[in-house]
C-alpha cells in the first residue's frame, strides 16, 4: 500500500524505524538480525502500517537494508519502507537500486540527503549525483512508481540557519512529489506545533509525521540530544539528571513521558506516529500498551 493510500485513515497509524545491526563476520550478522526479527515480531503485534529501515553512512549498509527489507516483507508480512540517501551514488547507481527495490514488491521509500561519511564533516556531492535531497525525490518521482516520504527537522537542521529557511528546503521536496513527511524525533511538543503551524503557512499540506524515542538510558539521552540538537523539557531533565545513575528509574521516566507526549499529540489530531525502538521491543511496547491509539486523528 503506497504512502498517500495508508495515511487516508481515519485511526492514527503507527510505524517503526529499525537500523541493520553492525557485525564483525557474516554469523554475528545473522545473528544479530534473527535478534532483530524476534523484537520486531513483538512489535507487529501493534499492526504497524510500515517500518522504515535506515541505511548507512555513505551506503554502507545498503545490501543489508535491502535483506533486512525484503525479509519483513515476506516473513513478518508487514510493510517495509527503505531510507535512501544522496550520500556517493551516481544517478545510474540511484536507479539500478530503485529498480531492485521495486522488483522486490517494494511500494514506499524515505529520500535522505544522508549524513556525510564518516570521518568527513562536509557534505560532498556525487559525480553525477545529487547534493539535496530534493533532486532525489525528483529523480524517484520521474522514475519510479514508488511512494516517497522526506524527513523534517522541528527543531530545525543542524546545518540550517532558521527554521523559517529549513521549512522552505521542506517545501521543495513536497513540490518534487513527496507524499509524507515523517520528523526527526523530538521531546518538546511546542516545538512540533510550531513547526507545523509555520509548515502550513507555508502551504504544505501532506502528512507530517511526529517522530518518538522513548528515552532507556541517560547516556543515550546526552548523546543523541547532541547528534541531533533536540532539547529536552526543563522537567524532564531535571529528571532525569537527578536519576541518572539509577538505570530502572531513567527507564520509567523516559516511558511514562513518552506516553504522556503521545497522547498530547494524539489528541492534538496527528495522522500517526513514528516510533524509533533502537532495535529493542520493549520501551515502544510499553507505551504502546498506555496510549489511547483510538482516537481519531
Amino acid at each position: 500500500m503506497k504512502l498517500k493510500e495508508i495515511y487516508n485513515s481515519n485511526k492514527p497509524i503507527i510505524s517503526f524505524e529499525i537500523f541493520p545491526p553492525k557485525a564483525q563476520n557474516i554469523d554475528e550478522l545473522n545473528q544479530k538480525i534473527n535478534d532483530l526479527f524476534e523484537e520486531l515480531r513483538i512489535l507487529s503485534e501493534f499492526n504497524p502500517a510500515f517500518i522504515s529501515v535506515t541505511y548507512g553512512a555513505g551506503g554502507s549498509t545498503r545490501e543489508t537494508t535491502l535483506d533486512i527489507v525484503t525479509k519483513i516483507k515476506n516473513n513478518i508480512n508487514i510493510q517495509p519502507m527503505p531510507h535512501f540517501t544522496c550520500v556517493g551514488s551516481s544517478r545510474g547507481d540511484i536507479l539500478e537500486y530503485l529498480k531492485k527495490i521495486e522488483s522486490a514488491g517494494i511500494e514506499n521509500i524515505l529520500a535522505l540527503r544522508g549524513d556525510p561519511p564518516k570521518g568527513e564533516t562536509k557534505f560532498v556531492k556525487p559525480e553525477d549525483g545529487f547534493g539535496y535531497a530534493n533532486e532525489l525525490v525528483e529523480f524517484i518521482k520521474l522514475n519510479t512508481n514508488l511512494g516517497i516520504a522526506v524527513a523534517a527537522y522541528p527543531e530545525c537542521h543542524l546545518e540550517c540557519n532558521s527554521l523559517d529557511k529549513d521549512i522552505e528546503n521542506l517545501k521543495r521536496k513536497i513540490d518534487c512529489g513527496a507524499d509524507v513527511v515523517i520528523t526527526q524525533l523530538f521531546y518538546d511538543n511546542s516545538c512540533y506545533f510550531e513547526f507545523l503551524e509555520k509548515a502550513q503557512k507555508q502551504g504544505i499540506n501532506i502528512p507530517i509525521i511526529p517522530g518518538i524515542l522513548p528515552i532507556t538510558s541517560y547516556s543515550q539521552i546526552e548523546r543523541i540530544s547532541t547528534l541531533s540538537g533536540c532539547k529536552l523539557p526543563d522537567e524532564l531533565s531535571q529528571k532525569l539528571a537527578e536519576n541518572k545513575d539509577d538505570s530502572e528509574a531513567i527507564k520509567q521516566i523516559g516511558i511514562e513521558f513518552a506516553v504522556k507526549q503521545a497522547n498530547e499529540l494524539l489528541k492534538s489530531g496527528v495522522s500517526g506516529i513514528h516510533f524509533y525502538p533502537l532495535n529493542k521491543a520493549f520501551a515502544v511496547k510499553t507505551v504502546l500498551e498506555n496510549i489511547k491509539t483510538e482516537q481519531k486523528v
